[in-house]
């Protein structure tokens, strides 16, 4: 049969007729070959072993992210955004040594508008200030990973300025400094995904005790220092509400 292997081999020394599987003659001791060629077994019988085919290794590629269209996040980046954020923060606080937070806070939305941004980077009290840059740190770096620096950003805005700006036009004598509300709005954002994930049964990488604790911290410094605003802290509330169940909605569309 062609291409079936030899049934035997003649030794040139001894004339015998011997395996081809093996390397030195039984009856003479003569080398035949140096290596004895390597057999498989199918069906009990033995054949010499067929040379091995390289497999293409398959190429790993990202699984699609579970962001909203245009947001995309890099697990292993740096997160830009949240470390600017945090220092403009700092920068912030710095720079009422030189001014009077009457001068930056927000007052009423009829005045100077740059004081929408101001006071929303501004802080009069150390500790204040530490909950809420600590709280912008923690979540926004998560968000940004997950996310991108975009949703970041926006959240920012949204939840810092745009919460001032809500409590500046409901308050009856608003003097509103830092961004409570936007370290709110990261917050929720961040958890709900997990909390409806820990309701379901299933694995979620939250520390969920850890993010009541400061969620709780943030929704009090109202009551402890009248330049935080109830109204700013609701408004980031809402908005980490309505952006997190946003962003369920766009993994369950995936």
């Amino acid at each position: 049969m062609a291409g079936a292997p030899d049934l035997f081999v003649v030794c040139k020394k001894c004339g015998s007729e011997v395996s081809p599987y093996i390397t030195e003659c039984p009856y003479c001791g003569t080398r035949l070959r140096k290596r004895a060629p390597k057999i498989e077994r199918d069906g009990g019988e033995a054949k010499p072993r067929e040379p091995r085919r390289k497999v293409p290794r398959p190429k790993l590629r990202p699984r699609p992210g579970r962001e909203i269209p245009g947001l995309q996040g890099d697990a292993f980046g740096r997160p830009t955004a949240t470390i600017v954020l945090v220092l403009l923060s700092l920068f912030g606080y710095l720079a009422l040594a030189f001014v009077e937070p009457f001068d930056v806070a927000l007052r009423d939305l009829g005045g100077e508008p740059w004081r929408l941004a101001t006071s929303a980077i501004a802080y009069d009290d150390t500790w204040v200030q530490l909950a809420v840059v600590l709280a912008i740190g923690i979540f926004g770096w998560r968000l940004e990973l997950r996310h991108g620096p975009v949703l970041v950003v926006l959240l920012f805005l949204l939840g810092g300025v745009g919460g001032n700006a809500v409590a500046a036009a409901v308050e009856a004598d608003p003097f509103v400094l830092g961004a409570g509300g936007a370290a709110m709005a990261l917050l929720i954002t961040w958890v709900l995904p997990d909390l409806l994930r820990e309701r379901r049964g299933e694995d979620h990488d939250a520390d969920l005790i850890g993010v009541a604790v400061i969620a709780v911290v943030l929704a009090l410094l109202p009551v402890v220092n009248d330049e935080v605003s109830a109204v700013a802290i609701a408004t980031g509330v809402v908005i980490g509400l309505v952006m997190g169940l946003a962003l369920l909605r766009s993994e369950a569309n995936r």
